[in-house]
């Protein structure tokens, strides 16, 4: 921390207001809520007066400082921005007002992004357990002491900060667009929606059910109660697969678990509707997942999982495949293997799905750089923030 910034108690340049407002049943809230670790408030939902168990509900105003009670040693502080002025939140959020010629409340917003500065938060709250019912009160967060540099050095440090964050957000809407186009990409590939008929049958397109070109498999393997197995889910709407924590042997009910290769092309049952879709790409090879993921080998001639996997994309695919399913309401329908197989689609020549495949294999690429570089831009922010409050920025 700076040495030439004086510690400063915060109730020197915050005061708690209490804008209470008895609940009326005719008229509508928007309720307010604050992301952890700094993320700041957020629109939670809108309630009529009716919906709210509450008596009364607090009116927040642009530049007040926020902090709700409960969670602010998960670093639910926040300044109340101009897009939720006037809107309300519950008894458990506390609410402030600076000092206009002492403190820039985005200052000490900046400064509880800190982990470091999080940490006396927990120290001071309390409750009914250690962890989740702590309470930070306002006599005790009045009494903390912050670094408190002149105002035009705090204005000038908050500005230097949101342009750093302005291009860190830009670079990583930036990495995220590439990506959302290079999969625009490949659903237009498999799909071609640009070609009529007779253009597509011309250039070698095919009619085929699924049942012409791929295979139900079963690789099933009998649980062991001493074994851990590698498991893995699959993201609604054409997201892909990500890897879930190992099954335990003894932890889980099943009798037998299915063994799926890279390649193979494999769905949920029970969230077929909503775009549970997806291939097996090499770093699952060998993972384990319940009977309510069919696999499917694909015949290598005829088509490849890439291609199916781009497919499935689009919401008018899965919707339609769903259509026929059958379960208890709209959220348990469960897509058969049987009923997946009876799907009908265009089908591109293979040198066509080949170019399809080049470019997802390009586009995973693209992805596990993101990945790297979104680590980075993750660590820039706290590094900066850290460097502003030594007086180094």
């Amino acid at each position: 921390m700076s040495e030439q910034w004086p510690m400063t108690p915060i109730g020197d340049f915050l005061t708690q207001v209490w804008r209470e407002e008895t609940v009326d049943p005719s008229e509508n809230y928007t309720v307010l809520g604050a992301r952890w670790y700094g993320e700041g408030l957020f629109k939670k939902v809108m309630k009529s007066g009716q919906e709210i168990c509450a008596k009364s509900v607090f009116r927040v105003h642009e530049g007040n400082f926020v902090y709700t009670g409960l969670f602010a040693w998960k670093g639910s502080f926040a300044v109340a921005t101009k897009a939720v002025d006037g809107a309300h939140v519950s008894n458990e959020f506390r609410c402030f007002t600076g000092n206009p010629k002492r403190i820039d409340t985005y200052f000490l917003w900046f400064y509880f992004l800190r982990e470091s500065a999080r940490a006396p938060a927990f120290g001071l709250s309390t409750g009914v357990t250690p962890t989740s019912r702590n309470r930070l009160k306002e006599s005790s967060f009045l009494r903390m002491k912050v670094p408190l540099p002149p105002l035009a050095e705090q204005r000038r440090v908050v500005a230097r900060i949101e342009a750093i964050a302005a291009e860190i957000n830009e670079a990583r809407a930036l990495r995220q667009q590439a990506i959302e186009e290079a999969e625009a990409l490949l659903v237009a590939m498999a799909h071609r929606a640009d070609l009529v008929l007779s253009e597509k049958e011309s250039t070698g397109w095919k009619r085929k059910r699924l049942a012409d070109v791929i295979q139900f498999v079963d690789d099933s393997h009998k649980v062991h109660p001493d074994r851990s197995y590698p498991n893995l889910g699959i993201y609604s709407f054409g997201r892909g697969l990500f890897r879930k924590p190992p099954i335990g042997g003894l932890a889980t009910s099943a009798k037998a678990l299915r063994r799926v290769k890279a390649g193979q092309f494999i769905h949920s049952r029970l969230f077929a509707f909503e775009g549970a879709y997806g291939r097996v790409t090499p770093e699952f090879d060998g993972t384990f997942v319940s009977q309510e993921y069919p696999t499917f080998n694909c015949d290598q001639q005829q088509v490849r999982s890439e291609f199916l996997a781009a497919y499935f994309k689009p919401a008018h695919v899965w919707k339609t495949v769903a259509a026929g399913s059958k379960g208890l309401d709209d959220r348990r329908q469960r897509v058969q293997p049987a009923q997946l197989m009876t799907h009908e689609l265009w089908l591109p020549p293979i040198s066509w799905q080949n170019r399809l495949a080049e470019v997802q294999s390009e586009v995973d690429a693209m992805k596990n750089l993101q990945a790297d570089t979104a680590a980075e831009l993750d660590a820039l922010l706290p590094a900066i923030l850290d460097k502003a409050f030594k007086g180094d920025l």
